[in-house]
Formats: C-alpha cells, structure tokens, sequence
C-alpha cells in the first residue's frame, strides 16, 4: 500500500514540481473584471459602468447628478492645480496611487528631477494661493450655517479623493458653493458644459 496521496497527473520539472499552466491577463479580461465590479458596486447597467467618472470621488458626485458638469470641472482643475502646487514644492502628493510613488515621496529612491523653472514655480504658486484665498473668502460668507467650511469640502474632494455620496445636505450645499467659488476662479462657464 502506497504512502501519502496520489500523484498528480501532468508535465513536470526537473524538480519533479508540477509545470503550472501559464495565462497571462488579456486587456479586456482586466477592464471586464474592473467593470463588473462597477456594476455590483453601484448597481448600474454595463453601459454606464464605462464612464469614467466613477473612478474618482469627485466623478461619483456628478455622475449621481449632486453637482453639475461645470462644478466637477472646477473641482478636476483644482486637484491638479493642487498636486501640481505639491510635486513643484517638494510637498509629498497627497495620495500615493502606488508603493513606488510612496517611496519617491519619502525620498528612498528617485525622485532626482532637475529643478523646475523659477517662473513656473512662481505662476504655480499665485494660482495655488488665489485658488485657496477664494475659497477661504467662500468660507467667510457662509459663517454661522451649518455643515463643514467649503474650502476644506473641496480640498478634500479633489484632493484626498474622500466619498462624498453620503455627506449631509448642508455639506453638499457648501460643497458646491465652493466649487462654485471655483468656477469664477477658473472662469468656467456654467452654459459651457
């Protein structure tokens, strides 16, 4: 009688381990699963699951029609203005998408770009503090409601990516007083969209 469990059948190494069998990913196998995933995860069709929205707080808002096409563009330009400010002065981004970015932010390896141009920098730097003394002045013609300061509900938004589908009804509204506020900085028009 034989010891132990049955061999199993098929191609081996030289070892005698078990040649397992090799299927890469296709493109469409991976778009396909992240899209299924969409589909559960909002309980929406496979059509609207392609928009590209959904990929970022800020997208799920207006695409559950919470803010308006010109407010989301305002809200996209401020995250970029803002990670734009951040990589420019030697900030750490605000959110990492990877492990390598976290360890170019921390300065364990790379991260060795020359200097970006004085005046870059200095135009940067006037639309990062523009943008932010707008939405601080946002913030003081709403003192005494009720809900969070629109400066921070946007910066939160845009940048940190925090899920706002669930925030309060005073928050939405400072929310897009804000982004509002956004709107006259970056002169988006609202019949532009």
């Amino acid at each position: 009688m034989a010891r132990g469990r049955k061999r199993k059948a098929g191609k081996r190494h030289p070892s005698g381990k078990l040649v397992q069998p090799r299927r890469a990913e296709s493109q469409s196998d991976i778009l396909g699963t992240a899209l299924d995933a969409r589909q559960r995860h909002y309980g929406i069709g496979a059509q609207q699951a392609r928009d590209e929205r959904l990929g970022t707080a800020l997208g799920r808002l207006s695409f559950a029609g919470k803010i308006r096409p010109d407010q989301y563009a305002a809200g996209e330009l401020y995250g970029e203005l803002m990670a734009r400010h951040n990589a420019i002065m030697g900030l750490p981004i605000d959110q990492p998408r990877s492990v390598t970015g976290l360890l170019i932010n921390e300065g364990i390896f790379g991260g060795g770009a020359p200097d970006p141009d004085p005046e870059l920098v200095d135009k940067i730097r006037r639309q990062a503090a523009g943008a932010a003394l707008m939405l601080r002045g946002c913030d003081q013609d709403i003192t005494g409601r009720a809900g969070r300061r629109p400066s921070v509900l946007v910066h939160i938004l845009a940048c940190h990516d925090v899920e706002a589908l669930r925030w309060s009804p005073a928050d939405l509204h400072n929310l897009r007083l804000g982004l509002d506020t956004l709107c006259r900085f970056f002169r988006i028009r609202r019949d532009s969209f």
